[in-house]
């Protein structure tokens, strides 16, 4: 499938730029989340059109992350959690419990599906993970998981 992408997708391209993608991944998230247009002489038209305008929301959606990522660089989340004696987890932390996390200890709005899990936490210890805030801004941040006081 042939689709305009509206907006840049790391991995992928840049706006305004017509790529193939699998049909899939075009019709349910690009199509459908509004990332990209069906490659044709109408939306191309469109999208050459628009394009500055598009560039200028782009370029708002980068400072805003950018605002995001200044104030969550270099922080380390800290999580107390319940574990069996052998330091495992009883449920482990999936990126909705740090999205929560985000928007409890920073006051910022990071949806799970920007959150890239490294490996899963499911035992004490320290982690690290990265989020996608924009196609040209990722952070790396650490996790530590620790054993809540049963008391």
């Amino acid at each position: 499938m042939q689709v305009i992408l509206l907006e840049d997708i790391r991995n992928l391209g840049k706006i305004g730029e017509i790529v193939s993608v699998k049909d899939g991944y075009g019709r349910n998230y690009l199509l459908k989340v509004g990332k990209a247009l069906r490659a044709d002489k109408k939306n191309i038209d469109f999208v050459n059109k628009k394009k500055e305008e598009i560039n200028k929301k782009n370029i708002e959606q980068k400072k805003s992350a950018k605002k995001i990522l200044d104030k969550i660089k270099n922080k380390k989340l800290i999580f107390k959690k319940e574990a069996k004696e052998n330091g495992e987890l009883f449920g482990s932390i999936k990126p909705k419990e740090i999205s929560k996390y985000f928007e409890e200890k920073f006051n910022e709005i990071i949806n799970p599906s920007q959150i890239d899990l490294k490996q899963e936490i499911n035992k004490i210890g320290n982690f690290s993970l990265s989020v996608n805030l924009h196609s040209d801004l990722v952070s790396e941040l650490h996790v530590s998981v620790e054993k809540k006081d049963s008391k």
